[in-house]
């Protein structure tokens, strides 16, 4: 079984060929294929080094953008009337690992 550890959006995945996972949102749109930068690749051999790493190929393709479920900020200090409420919804994008393949 192989899979890699690939960097997208600051964060860090285990991805297997056909696996769907959820990362921050990537400007493309539904359906073309991109590129993630592979930092340790591990089928038979373990390739974690930067030559090994360009022949490595971790392709992609996107399934859906969405937005994430909203959160609640609250501020608040006591004996000082001060309270403050926020929220936010991270953009998301759905994407499946289409290809897994080391080149060497």
């Amino acid at each position: 079984m192989a899979y890699a550890i690939v960097k997208t959006g600051g964060k860090q995945y285990r991805v297997e060929q056909g696996q769907t996972l959820v990362v921050e949102r990537l400007s493309d749109e539904v359906g073309k294929t991109v590129v993630l930068q592979p930092i340790l690749f591990r089928s038979t051999d373990t390739v974690f080094d930067a030559d090994g790493l360009k022949k490595v190929s971790v392709k992609a393709k996107i399934v859906d953008h969405h937005r994430g479920e909203k959160l609640r900020i609250f501020k608040y200090k006591p004996k000082r009337g001060y309270k403050r409420t926020a929220g936010h919804r991270q953009e998301l994008t759905r994407i499946e690992v289409t290809e897994l393949k080391n080149g060497s």
